[in-house]
């Protein structure tokens, strides 16, 4: 497995049990790991090649200075794609806006006692939800919440936690990151919440306002996108 590979949507949520549990997967177009992981706010040179199990291995979770996420991120196709174990760096307000800065995010997150959809633009937010909740939906109304209320209905009952959901984006985003990919080796590192920063890193987005749904966006040769 490559850090950077193209593949066919063909996309089972019964092939994505690392989204049923404790989880946070963000995906944005045109940034490879590097950007990515410096728009989480960590440091790209601290990445290692690790396999699932490998990256296990490193020190996450609840520690004395608080909680420590492990980010594996990479590139399929068009789409940067990071997955983070333990904590919830991938669905903060701040992370969102400067990872969609310039270009577009999805983020689906299951944690303890929340499930969030979010679907963000050039740093602003495009559509909020907590699946099953319809006050928690933002102005003005999207799309998505419907998609993804069909998408959880047909999977009731048999714990699927948010795997439906990732499914479904992967499947409108036309790439597969299966259990069998997520297993192979991707650049992974550890991060705590505390270092996350929000300070804007990269690129900029050379048009104005929000872009377009679609829109394939040409970051240039001096961007540091892979």
């Amino acid at each position: 497995m490559t850090e950077e590979q193209t593949t066919e949507a063909d996309v089972d949520a019964g092939s994505l049990d690392w989204a049923k549990a404790w989880m946070c997967a963000t995906f944005t177009r045109g940034l490879g790991h590097a950007e990515v992981f410096a728009r989480y706010g960590g440091d790209p040179e601290r990445a290692c090649l690790l396999d699932w199990d490998a990256a296990l291995d490193l020190p996450s979770g609840e520690s004395g200075d608080g909680m420590v996420s492990l980010l594996r991120a990479g590139r399929i196709g068009e789409w940067g794609f990071c997955v983070e174990e333990e904590g919830g760096i991938g669905f903060g307000e701040e992370s969102l806006a400067e990872l969609s800065r310039g270009t577009e995010t999805y983020s689906v997150a299951t944690t303890e006692g929340i499930d969030v959809f979010q679907y963000w633009r050039d740093g602003a937010c495009v559509e909020y939800f907590e699946p099953g909740m319809e006050h928690s939906r933002s102005e003005p109304l999207g799309p998505w919440w419907h998609r993804v209320q069909e998408a959880l209905a047909a999977h009731e009952g048999e714990g699927a936690g948010m795997a439906p959901v990732v499914a479904l984006v992967l499947a409108h985003l036309g790439i597969t990151l299966d259990d069998a990919a997520l297993a192979g080796p991707w650049p992974s590192l550890t991060l705590a919440e505390d270092d996350a920063s929000a300070e804007p890193v990269g690129g900029t987005y050379a048009g104005e306002g929000p872009v377009p749904p679609g829109t394939v966006l040409d970051f240039g040769p001096s961007s540091g996108l892979s």
